[in-house]
């Protein structure tokens, strides 16, 4: 799953995953998605049942006690919201208020939509094509020294 889409996201705060995507969630039976605030980015992480299910349990076999582990297990798993999607339908996604207000994208007719493999982001359009140019947002966290233990996840 890779590539860009802005799909509309209507009053309710709904997107519908787009057409070229929805084979993938039918083909491996994917019925359950997990939407999550990207602790680096004023965007959204998105990620089908299995994969989430894989991140989750690594986030929480870590040491807690570390403050960096800890506010990404709260970033991440704190924040996770599970949804059904009917993967035989147009496979709408309700993105809820506290989520769309983080990653911006409250008041927002379209979306970036971002397949990253086994995952997509979810982005304020204009925020999405800002970091394309090499420009920052005021609300990115780049400065952080991450522990060993979580260099080597993907997330």
């Amino acid at each position: 799953m890779f590539g860009f889409n802005a799909p509309s996201i209507d009053s309710k705060g709904r997107i519908a995953i787009p057409a070229r995507y929805r084979n993938d969630f039918r083909s491996q039976n994917q019925n359950s998605i997990v939407l999550t605030k990207d602790p680096q980015y004023p965007s959204l992480k998105l990620y089908s049942g299995a994969e989430w299910d894989k991140i989750s349990k690594k986030l929480q076999s870590l040491q807690g006690l570390d403050p960096i582990v800890r506010n990404l297990q709260w970033t991440i798993l704190g924040n996770a919201y599970q949804a059904d999607i009917d993967i035989n339908g147009r496979m709408l996604l309700r993105i809820p208020t506290d989520l769309q207000i983080y990653a911006e994208i409250d008041n927002q007719k379209q979306v970036a939509l971002v397949g990253m493999g086994n995952k997509f982001e979810i982005w304020n359009i204009q925020n999405w094509e800002m970091r394309q140019t090499g420009g920052s947002l005021s609300t990115e966290i780049l400065d952080v020294v991450l522990p060993e233990s979580i260099k080597e996840m993907s997330f």
